[in-house]
C-alpha cells in the first residue's frame, strides 16, 4: 500500500495545479482563440471556407473536428498499454511529464501556423490535444492514491475550479495582447494571437513544474523495470478481467461514454456555432467564453455540494437534464442575447459534470487496488472515444444538413441515452 499521508495539503494542492497549468490549453487553444485563428486564416478573401487538405477538400469546421476526433482516438489506442507500464513500473509522474511537454510544445509550435501551411496546423493541433488528453490519464489516477474517498468530490471540484480562474486569467491577458497590440508594442495581423499560443505553453510547462514537484513518483514503492513492456500489459490485462466482475463500474462509464460526447461536442465547437450560424463577432464570443468559465468556477462547487446532500447519481442526472435543454435551445437560439444566456447554462454545467465524473468514478473502482493508472485509463479511454464520438458525429451531421444548428440537437440524443443509463449506477456511501 501507499506510504503517503492522505489529505496532505502540500501534496492535494500541488496536485490541484496541474488543473491550473493544462486548463490554458483547453480555453485559449480549443475554446477561444485558436478555433476563431484556425477558422479565420483558413477562409479565403472571398468568403470560401472549403480548404485542400492531403487532396481532399472539405469545409475548415469540419476538418479542425476530424483532427480532433483523430486526435483522441490515437489518444485512446496508445493509453491503454501505458496505462500498465506505469502501474508495473511505478513511473506515473514520468509518463505525465512526456504528455504535459509534449502537449506544451506543440502548442509552441503552432506559432508558425499562418494558414498557408494548414497541414503543419493541423498536425500540431493532435499533437497538442494527444499531450492534454494523454497526461489526464495518469493526472487523474493521482486522486485516489492522495486522498481520502469522502474528499474527492470537493478536491475534484477544486481542481477544475483553479483551472478555469487560471485559464481565464492567462485569456484576458492574451486578449489585451490581440485587440490592443500597439500597447505591448506589437502591430496588428495574426502575430498576437499567434504569440498567445506561446504564452499557453510557458504557462502549461512552467506551472506543472509544481505538480511535479509535489507529487510522490512512486507512491508504492515499485522497482520492477525488468520486461516493463510484456508485464506492462499483463498488469493492464489482470485490471481488465477484474473490470468484467464490476458491474456497476461498467454501468457507469458506459453512461459516461454517451453524455461525456455530448459535453466535449459542445465545448470544442460551440466558439464556432457562434461564429458560423449567428455571425458572432470575435469580440462577443471571447465574451461568452469568459462567461462560461467564470461561471463554471460556481457550478463546479454547486453540485459537488449538492452530491454531497443527494448523492453523485442524482446531482449526475439533474446536469445531464440540463444538457438536453442546452442542446435544444441551442437549435432555435437567433440572436446574440440568447447566446448569452445559453452560454450561461453551459457554464453552471460545464464545471459540475466534469468534476464530478471524474470524483464518481473514484468511488467506484476497488478501495484496495495499486493500479489506479490502469484503472483510470478505462474511464479515460472512454472520454478519449467518447470525444471521437460526439466530434465526428458533430461535424458530419454539420456536413450533411450544411447546418451546426442540426448537430446541436443531434447532440441530445447522447445525453438522453446517458441519462437512462447512468439513473441504475449505484455509488457507495462515504
Amino acid at each position: 500500500m501507499s506510504k503517503l499521508k492522505l489529505n496532505d495539503k502540500r501534496i492535494t494542492n500541488g496536485w490541484c495545479m496541474y488543473d491550473w497549468a493544462n486548463s490554458v490549453y483547453s480555453l485559449t487553444i480549443t475554446t477561444a482563440v485558436f478555433p476563431i485563428y484556425f477558422e479565420s486564416v483558413t477562409t479565403s478573401d472571398d468568403g470560401n471556407k472549403l480548404v485542400d487538405f492531403l487532396g481532399w477538400q472539405l469545409p475548415n469546421t469540419v476538418l479542425y473536428s476530424y483532427a480532433l476526433s483523430l486526435s483522441f482516438l490515437l489518444t485512446a489506442m496508445m493509453l491503454p498499454l501505458l496505462t500498465g507500464i506505469a502501474d508495473y513500473t511505478g513511473k506515473k509522474k514520468t509518463f505525465l511529464k512526456f504528455f504535459a511537454y509534449l502537449g506544451a510544445s506543440a502548442c509552441a509550435a503552432m506559432f508558425f501556423f499562418e494558414g498557408s501551411n494548414i497541414e503543419f496546423g493541423v498536425l500540431m493541433v493532435i499533437l497538442a490535444s494527444i499531450g492534454y488528453s494523454g497526461g489526464l490519464v495518469f493526472y487523474d489516477a493521482y486522486l485516489p492514491e492522495i486522498a481520502t474517498a469522502d474528499r474527492f468530490d470537493q478536491l475534484s471540484a477544486k481542481g477544475y475550479s483553479l483551472g478555469y480562474i487560471g485559464s481565464v486569467i492567462l485569456l484576458i491577458l492574451n486578449l489585451l495582447m490581440i485587440q490592443e497590440p500597439e500597447v505591448f508594442g506589437l502591430q496588428e495581423g495574426s502575430l498576437p494571437a499567434r504569440i498567445s499560443f506561446l504564452t499557453v505553453a510557458i504557462w502549461w510547462a512552467g506551472f506543472a513544474q509544481i505538480t511535479f514537484n509535489r507529487l510522490p513518483a512512486n507512491p508504492f514503492k515499485k522497482t520492477n523495470t525488468d520486461h516493463w513492456f510484456k508485464k506492462g500489459y499483463r498488469e493492464l490485462k489482470m485490471v481488465y478481467s477484474q473490470i468484467k466482475e464490476l458491474p456497476n463500474l461498467r454501468r457507469y462509464v458506459l453512461a459516461y461514454f454517451f453524455f461525456n460526447a455530448g459535453v466535449q461536442a459542445v465545448m470544442y465547437l460551440a466558439s464556432l456555432f457562434g461564429a458560423k450560424e449567428l455571425q458572432l463577432p470575435t469580440d462577443a464570443l471571447i465574451k461568452i467564453v469568459l462567461i462560461i468559465q467564470l461561471v463554471a468556477i460556481g457550478g463546479a462547487y454547486l453540485f459537488a455540494n449538492l452530491s454531497k446532500r443527494k448523492g453523485n447519481v442524482f446531482s449526475l442526472m439533474t446536469m445531464i437534464v440540463i444538457w438536453v435543454a442546452v442542446c435544444i435551445l441551442a437549435f432555435f437560439v437567433n440572436s446574440e442575447l440568447q447566446f448569452y444566456g445559453l452560454a450561461i447554462m453551459v457554464g453552471l454545467i460545464m464545471g459540475g459534470i466534469q468534476s464530478l465524473s471524474r470524483s464518481t468514478y473514484s468511488k467506484l473502482i476497488p478501495e484496495n487496488t495499486e493500479d489506479h493508472a490502469s484503472f483510470f485509463s478505462f474511464y479515460d479511454v472512454t472520454f478519449n472515444v467518447s470525444i471521437v464520438t460526439g466530434t465526428l458525429a458533430y461535424g458530419t451531421i454539420e456536413w450533411l444538413t450544411g447546418s451546426m444548428r442540426y448537430s446541436a440537437l443531434g447532440l441530445s440524443v447522447f445525453f438522453i441515452i446517458g441519462l437512462l443509463l447512468v439513473r441504475s449506477v449505484k455509488v457507495r456511501d462515504i
